[in-house]
């Protein structure tokens, strides 16, 4: 009977894909409270930076996939996420419109909570709101796309939809890929480049899916027009935010937006960095991947990311390790930091790591 009942626990252990829910809450947490006064609001702060060092210290992980997996239970991991981050934005809104700017001690402290929007909010939507969109839009049904796609807006980065499933999927780790970063391409140049690029990118493909002329403007075909549906809500959305929230709300939604961009793009240039000019990459879909625990299951799987690329549509709890894969030294959260404020040394990593495996010469 004790062994029954052990094994029973054993199978109704919690996953620790679960760990991606602190980020959010957290940032759930820092809206529901505030506005806060400028050093409590850069208090706040801090948590987000301390996820740079848990994950320098994370261990190694390199278990198969999920074992026990029920997609039931994972897609309600997928449920929870959107609807934390719906929620989010929301109290984004009310909190930034309830600052004020009349006097100077007020405008310090409007900074100093926007500020904390930028870094607290920022993560929540990229790591946990884009992440989870990436991971909608790949599956099969239409409502989990389309909440991909909504979730995408939320940062008005939907086109990403269209751009990373037929584009980027097809030319992941070749010069023809936006979203591939060149060997010895630091991440300002790449962050130029990579955004306008893919916009570029998506609306032609769409342009190519409704056979629209490349230089036509206006054309009927354009209601069916995924990135310009993307586009018009996206306007929508802007123009109602100011219209019922105010200015400072738009500021803030602004900020996090950008700032969940800004940290979904370093994930693309740190997943695919110099892999177009490796020598044996034709057909493989390798990309970098990192075996940081707290990595692995704070992002939903992201970075098992060579077996996602030849796998699009394996669910995330049924990503496998792959050990053909260059491997990052350190999880995505030491490495964005690497990437943004060390890019030498992070170049430095990922070159002595191709080496190692032959890629380059």
């Amino acid at each position: 009977m004790a062994i029954e009942q052990s094994s029973w626990l054993k199978r109704r252990k919690p996953s620790p894909h679960l760990l991606c829910l602190v980020i959010p809450l957290y940032a759930l947490c820092f809206l529901a409270t505030g506005p806060h006064s400028a050093g409590i609001a850069s208090l706040w702060v801090i948590p987000v930076w301390l996820t740079v060092i848990v994950d320098l210290c994370s261990p190694q992980v390199r278990t198969p996939a999920e074992n026990r997996f029920r997609p039931v239970q994972f897609d309600a991991i997928l449920y929870l996420l959107s609807g934390l981050q719906l929620v989010n934005i929301t109290l984004l809104l009310i909190m930034a419109s309830q600052l004020s700017w009349a006097t100077g001690t007020e405008i310090f402290t409007a900074l100093c909570n926007l500020f904390a929007i930028k870094v607290v909010i920022g993560t929540s939507s990229s790591f946990s709101g884009i992440v989870v969109a990436h991971e909608l839009i790949h599956r099969a049904k239409p409502h989990l796309k389309t909440l991909g796609r909504l979730l995408l807006s939320l940062e008005c980065y939907e086109h990403f939809a269209t751009e990373h499933i037929r584009g980027h999927h097809s030319k992941a780790g070749t010069k023809n890929d936006p979203a591939t970063a060149y060997l010895g391409e630091n991440f300002h140049t790449f962050w130029r480049r990579t955004v306008p690029a893919q916009f570029k990118s998506a609306w032609y493909l769409e342009n190519q899916r409704l056979e629209i002329a490349p230089l036509r403007i206006f054309h009927k075909s354009l209601l069916y027009h995924r990135v310009f549906q993307g586009l018009m809500f996206e306007c929508g959305l802007v123009v109602g935010i100011f219209w019922y929230f105010g200015v400072t709300a738009l500021a803030a939604f602004a900020i996090q937006a950008y700032a969940a961009v800004h940290k979904l793009e370093t994930v693309n240039y740190i997943e695919h960095w110099g892999l177009s000019q490796c020598s044996d990459n034709s057909g493989k879909q390798l990309s970098w991947d990192t075996d940081s625990w707290f990595t692995l299951y704070t992002l939903v799987g992201l970075s098992r990311h060579t077996d996602h690329n030849q796998f699009s549509n394996r669910p995330y709890p049924q990503l496998c390790h792959r050990p053909e894969s260059p491997k990052l030294p350190y999880g995505y959260f030491v490495m964005v930091f690497l990437t943004v404020f060390q890019n030498k040394r992070f170049q430095d990593l990922a070159i002595k790591e191709l080496e190692a495996r032959g890629l380059i010469k």
